[in-house]
C-alpha cells in the first residue's frame, strides 16, 4: 500500500513561494533522490503548471537539474483539475472523483505518492487520505504569499526532525 506525502519548502511565517526563495545544491540534490524513489505524484493544477517546467530540456541545464527533470519525467503523474482540457507526457487529468482515484493509488501501488500543492493537500488531508507531512523550513521570513496549510491546521504529531540541508529543517508530522 503507498503513502501519500506532502511536502514543500516553507517560511518562517508558513509560507510556500518557488519564486521568493529556493533550493539550495545540497538540497536540490536530496529532491532528486526523492523524485527518483517516489511511485508518483497527484498535483494540483497550480503546482502541475509551474511543474511543466522540466518537461522541456533547457540548454543551460547543469547535472542535477537535467537528473531532476529526467525523475520527474518518469514517474507517473495523477492531475486533478477541472479546468485543464489535457495534461503533458506520463500525466493522467483526475477532474473529479479525486477521492476514489487517490483512495485507489493508495491501495493499488507501493511506495510513496507525493501530493503536490497547498490547495490540493488541503483537501485530500481534510478526506483522510495523506499520511506525512514534511515541511522543509527555511530561514526566510514572507509576511505574505500561501501557506503551507491552505485551510485549517490539522491536528499533528511530529515525527521527524532533520538537517537536510546547511541552513534547513525538514520536519515530518503524521495525522493525529
Amino acid at each position: 500500500m503507498a503513502r501519500l506525502v506532502f511536502g514543500m519548502n516553507q517560511s518562517l511565517d508558513g509560507y510556500v513561494d518557488h519564486t521568493a526563495f529556493g533550493p539550495s545544491p545540497e538540497l536540490f540534490r536530496h529532491f532528486i533522490e526523492q523524485a527518483e524513489a517516489q511511485t508518483g505524484s497527484v498535483y494540483g493544477r497550480e503546482m502541475y503548471e509551474v511543474m511543466r517546467y522540466w518537461d522541456d530540456e533547457q540548454a543551460d541545464w547543469d547535472a542535477d537539474e537535467q537528473a531532476y527533470a529526467a525523475a520527474w519525467r518518469t514517474q507517473p503523474k495523477w492531475v486533478v483539475s477541472r479546468s485543464l482540457a489535457s495534461v503533458g507526457p506520463n500525466a493522467t487529468l483526475v477532474p473529479d472523483e479525486v477521492e476514489r482515484v487517490v483512495t485507489d493509488l493508495k491501495a493499488t501501488r507501493d511506495g510513496e505518492i507525493e501530493v503536490a500543492g497547498p490547495s490540493l493537500a488541503h483537501s485530500l488531508g481534510r478526506l483522510g487520505l495523506i499520511d506525512e507531512f514534511r515541511i522543509y523550513l527555511h530561514p526566510v521570513v514572507l509576511g505574505h504569499g500561501k501557506p503551507y496549510f491552505a485551510g485549517p491546521r490539522p491536528r499533528l504529531r511530529l515525527v521527524a526532525s532533520e538537517q537536510v540541508a546547511e541552513d534547513v529543517l525538514r520536519l515530518t508530522y503524521v495525522p493525529r
